[in-house]
C-alpha cells in the first residue's frame, strides 16, 4: 500500500510549477521603454515622459528615477526606469499584480513605443539581463540570423506563455558613408587626413578652449550649429582646406552615400549571435517557458543554427542538475556512513526506505501551498535526507539492541516500536513546529523561504506517519531472507 502511495503521489511533480527561484515582493521594478528603430533621442524622452506620468499616476509608486539613451549614452532609442514601490504593509497590491496593471497601462496609453517591465527579483542568481528566460540564437550569417530571431520571436509571442518578449536585435538604421576619392583629392592638393579632420571637427566638435566657475570646469566645443547638420546636402556645403590654403568644397573631394546599417553586432563564442528575453506569463511554469522556446527553436533553426540557454535560464538548468546530484550524492554517502556504523550491508537499506516518503509529503505539501519546485525546495528535500532517516535510525537500532538480547524478529520489533514512538513523534513534531514560522510567510523576503518550510513539513510528517508502518515490515521481510538481523 505504501508503495501504491509512493507511485500515486509521484503525480504531483508533474502538476508543480518548476523555476529557478519564487519571484519576490522587493518593491521595486525595472522598465524598459524602446522606440522605433532610428527614433531620435527627442522621441525617446518624450515616450519616456509620458512613462512617467503614468508611474506618477500610482499610488504605490514612491520614487522612479529615468536614463534616456541608455547609462553609456549610446541607444538613443531606449531608455530604462527605475521604479520604487511603497512597503508591502502599505499598499493592497503585490509587486507582481503590480508590474501586470503597468504593461496594461503602457499598452493603452503609450502607443508608439514598446515597454518591458522586469522583476528584480528574478535576477539576483544569474548574469545578463536576469529574465527567467534568457536565449541566444547563433549561426555563422547575420542575415539570416535576423530573420530566424524575427520567426522566432513571432512563433514565441503567439504561444501565450511568455510575456515581454524582447531580444537584442537592433533594427537597421541609415548611416551615412564620407568616401574619400583620393585621385579628386590629389589633384586639388587636399589630403585625406585633412579630409577626416575637418568633418570630425565641424560635427562632433573641437575642444577650443576650458571655462572655469568656481570648483567647476567645462569643455567648450566649436561645432556646426545643430540646424546646419540634419542632411547630406548640409555635409556636401562644408569646405576644407589644401595644401596652399585654399577653400576646396567637400563634394569636390568625396563621395557621399547613405546606406543601412544595424546599430550593433553580437558574438557569443566567436559566432554571431542574437538573445531573446523574456517573463514568464501568469500562472506558467518557468520550465514550461523554457521547453516552448526549445520546441520552437527545434521548428524554426535550420541546420548550421542553434540555440544556447544563457542568463537566468541556463543558471536554473545547471542549479538543479547540480542538486539533483547532491540528492544522489547525499544518499550514496548515507548507505556508506550507516553500514559502517551498523556493520551490515541490509540495515541502511531499511533505514533508507523513508526516503521516498519524504519527497511524496513533500511534493503533496508543495502542491497544496501553492509553491513551486525552485531551488528552495530542493535544498529543502536535501535537509529531508537527514531529518527523515533519524525515525529509521531510532527503530533499527533499538530494535537490533532487542535482538542482541536473544528476542527474536517479532518478539524484538514489539516490544522495540512502542518504546521508540514517544522519541520518534518528539523530534517529528518539533521540526514541523519549528518550520511553520517560514511557513506562514511574514515579512520581507519570505516567499524565498515558505518553499523550503513546506518541503520539510511535508515531508516530516508523510515520512513519519509511513515510517512508523514501513520500516518494521521491511525489517522483518530482511531479517526473514537471511538479513543481518537474523544472525543476532
Amino acid at each position: 500500500g505504501s508503495v501504491a502511495f509512493f507511485a500515486l503521489s509521484l503525480a504531483f511533480n508533474s502538476r508543480l510549477k518548476k523555476e529557478f527561484v519564487p519571484p519576490q515582493d522587493q518593491g521595486s521594478l525595472l522598465v524598459r521603454l524602446k522606440t522605433p528603430d532610428g527614433s531620435s533621442m527627442a522621441l525617446t524622452d518624450q515616450k519616456t515622459k509620458l512613462a512617467e506620468a503614468i508611474l506618477s499616476r500610482r499610488p504605490e509608486v514612491t520614487r522612479y528615477f529615468g536614463s534616456v539613451g541608455g547609462f553609456g549614452g549610446g541607444d538613443v532609442n531606449s531608455s530604462v526606469l527605475f521604479v520604487t514601490l511603497s512597503d508591502r504593509s502599505q499598499r493592497k497590491l503585490s509587486q507582481q499584480k503590480i508590474a501586470d496593471e503597468l504593461r496594461k497601462q503602457f499598452r493603452e496609453e503609450l502607443k508608439g513605443a514598446q515597454v518591458f517591465i522586469q522583476d528584480l527579483s528574478l535576477s539576483g542568481f544569474s548574469s545578463k539581463r536576469g529574465f527567467p528566460v534568457e536565449a541566444t540564437i547563433q549561426g555563422p550569417q547575420l542575415e539570416k540570423l535576423i530573420e530566424l530571431t524575427r520567426q522566432m520571436v513571432s512563433e514565441l509571442g503567439k504561444s501565450g506563455l511568455l510575456a515581454d518578449l524582447d531580444s537584442e536585435l537592433r533594427g537597421e538604421v541609415q548611416e551615412i558613408h564620407i568616401i574619400p576619392d583620393r585621385e579628386r583629392a590629389k589633384a586639388r592638393g587636399v589630403s585625406v587626413s585633412e579630409i577626416g579632420q575637418t568633418i570630425s571637427s565641424l560635427m562632433g566638435g573641437a575642444l577650443a578652449g576650458r571655462y572655469t566657475n568656481g570648483d567647476r570646469r567645462f569643455d567648450i566645443r566649436v561645432k556646426l550649429a545643430e540646424e546646419e547638420q540634419k542632411s547630406i546636402r548640409d555635409l556636401q556645403d562644408i569646405s576644407v582646406r589644401n595644401n596652399r590654403g585654399e577653400l576646396i568644397p567637400l563634394k569636390d573631394v568625396v563621395r557621399i552615400q547613405s546606406a543601412p546599417a544595424l546599430q550593433s553586432i553580437q558574438r557569443n563564442n566567436r559566432e554571431r549571435s542574437i538573445s531573446l528575453y523574456a517573463n514568464v506569463a501568469n500562472g506558467v511554469s518557468q520550465q514550461a517557458a523554457m521547453a516552448e522556446v526549445e520546441k520552437v527553436a527545434k521548428r524554426v533553426l535550420p541546420e548550421g543554427y542553434r540555440l544556447a540557454s544563457g542568463g537566468s535560464s541556463k543558471t536554473f538548468a545547471d542549479s538543479f542538475r547540480g542538486l539533483i546530484f547532491a540528492l544522489v550524492l547525499g544518499i550514496v554517502v548515507s548507505y556508506m556512513v550507516l553500514a559502517s556504523q551498523f556493520n551490515s550491508f541490509v540495515d541502511p537499506v531499511t533505514v533508507l526506505i523513508a526516503l521516498p516518503f519524504s519527497i511524496t509529503g513533500a511534493f503533496i505539501a508543495l502542491w497544496m501551498g501553492g509553491q513551486s519546485l525552485n531551488i528552495y525546495s530542493m535544498i529543502g528535500l536535501i535537509l529531508l535526507m537527514g531529518l527523515v532517516k533519524k525515525n529509521s535510525i531510532l527503530l533499527v537500532d533499538f530494535t537490533n539492541q532487542k535482538r542482541g538480547e536473544g528476542l527474536g524478529v517479532r518478539e524484538a520489533l514489539i516490544q522495540a516500536c512502542p518504546i521508540r514512538l514517544r522519541p520518534i513523534l518528539m523530534t517529528s513534531f518539533a521540526t514541523v513546529v519549528g518550520a511553520i514560522p517560514p511557513a506562514l510567510a511574514f515579512g520581507p523576503g519570505a516567499e524565498s523561504r515558505v518553499p523550503m518550510a513546506l518541503a520539510v513539513m511535508g515531508g516530516v510528517i508523510v515520512s513519519t506517519v509511513l515510517t512508523l508502518m514501513v520500516v518494521p515490515c521491511v525489517y522483518s521481510l530482511f531479517a526473514r531472507g537471511g538479513g543481518k538481523g537474523a544472525g543476532k
